[in-house]
């Protein structure tokens, strides 16, 4: 890079960051599966999680931003509209449709490493293109189906078994030709490709996907590394990023700034938009951020998910310890962050108590160099637990201490 890069705080950063990924301001008109694309589209994608110790963890992505969300939604969305589709980013993720023609680079891409891997084809059994056969031939004679549907009384270890079927289900499934129709609970329904996503567009040129890829990481982004670029939707090589980042530079597409760490310690050179200064100021006068509202983040949101970002942004040292033991971990097993305008200011331990129709708070911490919270944050936690009891469904409310400290 070249020139005298632009300076930004990591206040400014972090605020361009929650401007861009739907976290600075209410979602304009009635929540809905019309707004609620909109909004997945503006931040790329939303990553798809089995753990439901509150609720799944898209949903509460979904809901921190858009107080009207609701579970049907994105059902809609993926099982009717199929404007969007699963597969991976970084992980398992909803992903608007209309970029699947960019997908189907890394369908190629699994197609050659998961069929040549060894652990692949131990999963597929002593035949795996039999294997492949039987679930395409199945798919296509009797319709959509789940993997348990490929259970079989037969000899243990051979390619009829429901173990050799399943490893087939996720080739396939990865390498695009067959895709995800729908869940049931949250197991998936495959079905041919051909009728969930019968797409017609090419698949894009290396050079038109290198292009998208790091260009899309940047504006949900604001500002970034090359590393947060490639690793934004897993979509290309940290050698591609840094390659195109320096192009984008050449062409000024994208200008260098230097972003500084919420701890102190030498800035961190990133790219960001052009118009980065005007993002700024839009982001420092975002209501929601003014009037310091108060949310819970899910441990999969996009401003958490990337570690390093978060502390070098938000000064908060965040670790997911869901599969740490029990004995080991500091604060809990599904532990939500407390984001209030731009500080990640404290942690809650939530589980859903579905037997005493509660959510319970099993753990609060407040970060120390915040101090004691005020009155009104304390008020302004409790009516956010009490509107996440609403939404996960439980009529007692809730149930636990909001003085902080294991609760």
């Amino acid at each position: 890079m070249t020139g005298a890069p632009l300076q930004l705080t990591a206040r400014d950063a972090r605020r361009v960051l929650l401007e861009a990924q739907g976290l600075a301001r209410p979602p304009a008109g009635r929540a809905g599966p019309a707004a609620l694309e909109r909004l997945i589209h503006s931040m790329g994608y939303v990553q798809l999680d089995s753990i439901s110790v509150i609720e799944r963890a898209h949903h509460l992505t979904l809901r921190s931003r858009m107080p009207g969300y609701r579970q049907s939604h994105l059902r809609t969305l993926l099982e009717s509209r199929r404007s969007l589709f699963e597969h991976w980013t970084h992980d398992a993720s909803a992903i608007p449709t209309s970029w699947r023609h960019h997908w189907k680079h890394r369908f190629d891409r699994y197609a050659v490493s998961d069929r040549t891997h060894p652990w692949w084809s131990k999963q597929m059994g002593d035949d795996p293109d039999a294997a492949i056969r039987h679930v395409l031939r199945r798919l296509g004679r009797e319709g959509p189906l789940r993997s348990r549907d490929f259970a079989h009384a037969g000899t243990q270890g051979g390619w009829w078994n429901w173990k050799p079927a399943k490893a087939a289900l996720e080739y396939l499934w990865r390498s695009g030709r067959i895709a995800v129709a729908r869940r049931e609970g949250f197991q998936k329904v495959y079905d041919l490709t051909s009728r969930v996503h019968p797409d017609t567009a090419r698949k894009s040129s290396r050079r038109q996907h290198l292009d998208w890829a790091c260009m899309e990481a940047v504006q949900r982004l604001a500002a970034a590394t090359p590393s947060e670029i490639a690793g934004f939707f897993r979509a290309v090589s940290l050698a591609d990023a840094r390659a195109w980042t320096l192009e984008a530079v050449r062409r000024g597409r994208v200008i260098p700034v230097e972003v500084a760490r919420a701890g102190g310690g030498r800035p961190v050179p990133c790219v960001a938009l052009p118009d980065i200064e005007s993002l700024v100021a839009s982001a420092r006068s975002a209501p929601l951020l003014n009037h310091r509202t108060l949310r819970l983040l899910c441990p999969f949101d996009p401003v958490i998910r990337d570690r390093k970002r978060l502390e070098r942004l938000f000064g908060f040292d965040y670790r997911f310890e869901a599969f740490v033991p029990a004995a080991k971990r500091v604060y809990g097993y599904y532990v939500l962050p407390i984001l209030q305008g731009d500080q990640l200011i404290g942690r809650a331990d939530l589980k859903t108590d579905r037997d005493g129709d509660v959510l319970r708070v099993r753990g609060l911490w407040w970060e120390p160099s915040l101090g004691k919270p005020s009155a009104a944050v304390t008020r302004r936690l409790g009516a956010e637990l009490n509107a996440m009891a609403s939404f996960v469904g439980v009529s007692g409310g809730v149930s636990g201490g909001l003085s902080g400290g294991d609760a």
